[in-house]
């Protein structure tokens, strides 16, 4: 049952990696505005979670809903593009593409969305200015720190405006 007014909506997810269950009849509805942290021990499934809420995996039943439509009615392109349009991501290990620079990497989701390069680094290095990486701008991820990366991945995150 998903709550009415909700923007992402699981009920009842299910994913076992062979035979260790990941998620076991996981369920919650985030509305428009409201703030959600997922949280738990290390190997409780919290990336699983999140990866089937993003339509990265697929759950082995349960149902996901994004603004009312169902993630498994979408194809493999159109989750792809919502990932794209309305997620903002920040994972574990960053996922910054090594052989761009910092600036590149905060502006590739805004260029996979049409928008201009110029005007693309530009609100990168705003973002990357917010969150004090502007200096790093000209930098590959393999010459700053993982702290440093993981600012850069929060920054592409938020630079696209994401929903989620």
């Amino acid at each position: 049952m998903i709550p009415e007014g909700s923007l992402l909506a699981a009920h009842d997810l299910r994913k076992t990696y062979g035979s260790t269950p990941a998620l076991d009849g996981a369920s919650f509805s985030v509305h428009p505005g409201e703030v959600v942290a997922v949280m738990g021990p290390s190997g409780s499934g919290k990336s699983t979670l999140l990866h089937c809420l993003a339509g990265i995996i697929t759950p082995d039943s349960g149902t996901i809903t994004y603004a009312g439509r169902e993630l498994s009615a979408m194809s493999d392109a159109e989750r792809s593009a919502l990932r794209r349009s309305d997620f903002g991501f920040v994972f574990q290990f960053g996922q910054l593409v090594p052989e761009l620079t910092c600036v590149e990497n905060v502006a590739l989701p805004l260029r996979l969305n049409g928008v201009r390069r110029k005007a693309a680094e530009r609100t990168a290095l705003e973002w990357m200015e917010r969150l004090e990486v502007d200096d790093l701008g000209a930098k590959r991820p393999g010459e700053i720190s993982g702290g440093q990366g993981q600012r850069v991945a929060v920054a592409r995150a938020l630079a696209g405006s994401p929903k989620v």
